[in-house]
């Protein structure tokens, strides 16, 4: 008769459950490739939880347009009774580092939530097996899966399997089976168990009558769970040592030993990080060449274009409104493309950067050095492409020494742009956020930068944004490089006039500094863009936008 109701519940005939513990632990035996990975450096960490619960406030999820859409006032809510649905309920546990605990159960199953989805079997159990190596590198991993097939259930350390926000099973991977056989649930033979107990605790919504009895079974099983570890520490399920067969390969989950845990390997130096750190960056931006060429070909055609608009003078000088027009668009025009490009490319790093941040992997000031560096290759063929065909173009002012200061200028310009861009994007922690912010920055810069109106014109606030404005300085500067020391010649009636540059200048209020003193106010302002951008990145958890 034993026999007859093992091979009922799965069991091979003859067998009692306390025969499949040893095949269940030559299951979970572990693997032959047990070399560590990313060791974590610090102290073992312990995870407690205790008598958790949690619940959602369902109406607060809508948004205002779509409660609009709906007819019903964003700022009414309906009571937390009828709109609040209970997530977690009485959820205790414990795990340590060098443990990886998995969360199964239906959807819903918290934290690395299911990474092996939209993966094919061969690399979700890759990514599940290099989890389990950095949980054995002195780590805590806790993940989350939907009925992960067998082989990736034999990776796991610890599992939590839940219905409803509600404990059912909490111990080893390799005595589940046991656990339910016990209360009278074997997994039937050649079955995966995290596929048939997630199955036997789910809710079966399809009729009102199927989701009471499955509720109601739900229930039952997580009461008789919450009995049987009610008086334990860890809130672990263990299995009698007399029910585990003797040559089972696998002890049971004990309290690790932080004295057998390997000895944490020593963290790369500061000047290693940086030189790896660097090398990736430049790489990625490179191997990404459809865009460089996009990027390359737009200000081949901006400069072009521009260049192009001025060109057929000949030896005839341009007039001196449309000089000073075409120096400010030279210094205004190429930053504005920058901005956005620089914060979208930061915002899809930004995950990246911040796992990496936490854990350890390298500090903010290599990261800071090599991600403002890493940039200059692409930004000076940048400026190359758009400067150089302008000023030949747009015939200014002749001369390798006017050229080189010119160029020089627009360089510190853009490049002080792009630090701007990358503060804003590690200061903000969305990309319409720091999208917004920047060009409202840069729109006030441009506005007070000195050709939309005279200087002496603007009143205490704006006066004092332009004294902070790149755009204010580039357009100084380029005015100097091109009528310091020079005579114009302007159209008045029937006469042409001859006016010193200089004096235009000083019309213009454009000779506050000399020219040296452009370039370092430049600079300066680049400097703190470079302070703001590494306080943020420091202090400001880097967090993608979704997790805000």
């Amino acid at each position: 008769m034993a026999g007859k109701a093992a091979e009922e519940r799965g069991l091979p005939k003859g067998a009692t459950p306390q025969d499949t513990s040893g095949l269940q632990d030559r299951l979970f035996s572990s693997e032959s490739d047990n070399s560590l990975y990313f060791t974590y450096s610090g102290q073992p960490n312990t995870l407690e939880v205790r008598d958790l619960n949690y619940q959602v406030d369902l109406a607060s999820q809508v948004p205002w347009f779509e409660q609009l859409a709906q007819f019903k006032m964003p700022w009414t809510s309906p009571s937390c009774q009828n709109s609040c649905e209970l997530g977690i309920q009485n959820l205790s546990f414990k795990v340590r580092s060098g443990q990886m605990l998995a969360i199964i159960g239906s959807s819903g199953i918290l934290i690395l939530d299911e990474p092996t989805s939209g993966l094919d079997s061969f690399t979700a159990h890759n990514l599940v097996k290099t989890l389990s190596r950095l949980a054995k590198g002195n780590r805590l991993v806790l993940i989350s899966l939907h009925q992960p097939r067998s082989d990736i259930f034999r990776l796991f350390d610890l599992v939590l399997l839940m219905t409803s926000g509600t404990p059912i099973y909490l111990g080893a991977a390799q005595h589940m089976v046991q656990y339910f056989t016990a209360i009278g649930y074997p997994c039937p033979r050649y079955s995966n168990p995290a596929d048939f107990y997630v199955d036997l605790t789910s809710i079966d919504r399809r009729s009102r009558e199927q989701e009471l009895a499955t509720r109601e079974k739900a229930q039952s099983l997580a009461a008789l769970f919450l009995e049987k570890v009610r008086d334990l520490d860890d809130f672990l399920w263990k299995a009698e040592t007399k029910d585990l067969d003797e040559d089972t390969c696998v002890e049971s989950v004990t309290p690790l030993d932080t004295n057998c845990l390997p000895s944490p390997t020593k963290m790369p130096g500061a000047v290693q990080q940086f030189t790896t750190l660097i090398r990736r960056q430049i790489s990625n931006d490179f191997r990404d060449l459809p865009t460089l060429l996009i990027h390359g070909a737009e200000a081949c055609l901006m400069s072009m274009t521009i260049g192009f608009l001025y060109f057929g003078h000949g030896s005839i000088q341009l007039s001196f409104m449309d000089t000073a027009a075409l120096l400010f668009m030279i210094g205004a025009l190429i930053p504005f493309n920058v901005i956005l490009d620089v914060i979208s490319k930061c915002y899809s790093e930004r995950a990246m950067l911040y796992y990496e941040l936490e854990d350890g992997l390298y500090t903010t000031g290599p990261y800071f050095f090599a991600k403002i560096l890493g940039e200059l290759p692409e930004h000076c063929a940048y400026i190359i492409i758009y400067g150089m065909p302008t000023y030949w173009l747009a015939n200014l002012r002749p001369g390798l020494q006017p050229f080189l200061l010119h160029f020089l200028l627009v360089w510190l310009v853009v490049f002080c742009c792009r630090i701007m861009a990358l503060a804003a994007a590690a200061l903000l922690p969305t990309f319409h956020m720091a999208s917004f912010f920047s060009n409202a920055l840069y729109n006030s810069f441009y506005l007070a930068g000195g050709f939309m109106i005279n200087l002496s014109s603007l009143w205490t606030v704006p006066a004092w944004i332009s004294k902070v404005s790149f755009l204010r300085w580039c357009f100084e500067g380029l005015m100097k490089i091109q009528f310091s020391r020079r005579t114009y010649k302007m159209p008045l009636g029937n006469l042409t006039i001859a006016v010193s540059g200089d004096k235009i200048l000083s019309v213009m209020e454009l000779d506050s500094y000399p020219l040296y003193a452009i370039y370092l106010i430049v600079i300066g302002l680049s400097g703190g863009f470079m302070v703001l951008y590494y306080v943020s990145l420091r202090f400001i958890k880097q967090k993608p936008s979704q997790d805000w």
